[in-house]
């Protein structure tokens, strides 16, 4: 059985050094079930908790946060001069790897921030005694998660934004005009980092220490990008591990994503030679259930024996 005797410091920075809303941190445990108002206010609260310590935290900020603009940069630049993608018979309809690229890092992204980060940060706050503490506090689990979910969106949102302002300015990628095409990416968006965020949540209870985190969720976020089409061309792979990826909503939202942001006549390269919008829509939804379902199984304020 692991055991941590020694708690840690509790650096003033660290968003467990506050809780709880202050308002009700003084009365009894008891009082967790506190009226809707205040679990919202201290949900709200923890939101700014949760990003400043997010983002004083290097490592996570530059593996989550900016990886996707790094390969994109990286991928933009090495096949800037293997010339377009996609280019039709009539010459025409060519994208450059920097815009064949972007919708997969565009879906990497939300991964990263919802699974890969909030799996391994829960993990650490459960090893290291941090959620513990919580637990013992008025501090209701809804706030809890509004303050860790509201983190998520916020990032992934900058994220986003960022890395399309950069496949811009740096490759001079050319985005989609048509209002229906920013919409759609509106609801894969929303449907897609609620799904990455429940699935963060449930994938935290695997790791059986702080230090396993890593080596735990990180394999797996990894196999998902390289199965998914995020580092490589989707169609180059067999039709078998398409299939295989098809089954995870990684593939879903990078399909989604290409639909969004290449031109029509890409849909030829996917599996079913069409975008299918409808089973994206699908599949993230069952995915979303299905963390949720897992999370409300498995999550708990202290770490199993």
């Amino acid at each position: 059985m692991i055991t941590n005797d020694a708690q840690p410091a509790v650096s003033p920075a660290h968003p467990m050094a506050h809780p709880a809303n202050p308002a009700t941190a003084r009365g009894p445990v008891g009082d967790r079930d506190a009226r809707l108002p205040g679990i919202l206010v201290a949900g709200a609260r923890r939101i700014g908790f949760e990003l400043r310590g997010y983002f004083r935290t290097p490592d996570a900020v530059f593996f989550t946060f900016l990886f996707p603009l790094v390969m994109l940069g990286i991928f933009g630049v090495a096949f800037q001069a293997s010339g377009e993608v996609g280019v039709r018979a009539d010459g025409t309809g060519g994208v450059t790897m920097a815009a064949y690229y972007l919708p997969g890092m565009a879906a990497a992204g939300l991964l990263l921030i919802g699974v890969q980060n909030l799996a391994t940060d829960i993990a650490r706050e459960r090893s290291d005694g941090w959620l513990r503490r919580l637990g013992g506090t008025p501090l209701s689990p809804v706030s809890y998660f509004i303050g860790k979910i509201g983190m998520i969106l916020i990032t992934a949102l900058a994220q986003l934004v960022l890395l399309i302002a950069f496949a811009v300015v740096a490759f001079q990628v050319e985005l989609p005009t048509e209002p229906e095409l920013w919409l759609r990416l509106a609801w894969l968006f929303g449907l897609g980092i609620v799904a990455m965020a429940l699935l963060g949540v449930a994938l935290s209870a695997l790791p059986r220490s702080s230090r396993s985190a890593t080596a735990v969720i990180l394999p797996v976020v990894l196999l998902l990008q390289f199965i998914s089409g995020v580092y490589l061309q989707f169609s180059m792979l067999p039709e078998w591990l398409q299939q295989v990826a098809g089954l995870f909503p990684l593939k879903w939202l990078a399909q989604g994503m290409r639909s969004v942001f290449l031109p029509e006549h890409f849909e030829l390269q996917e599996l079913g030679e069409s975008w299918d919008l409808g089973w994206v829509a699908v599949n993230l939804g069952v995915w979303l259930v299905v963390g949720l379902v897992l999370s409300l199984l498995t999550f708990r304020w202290q770490r199993r024996s």
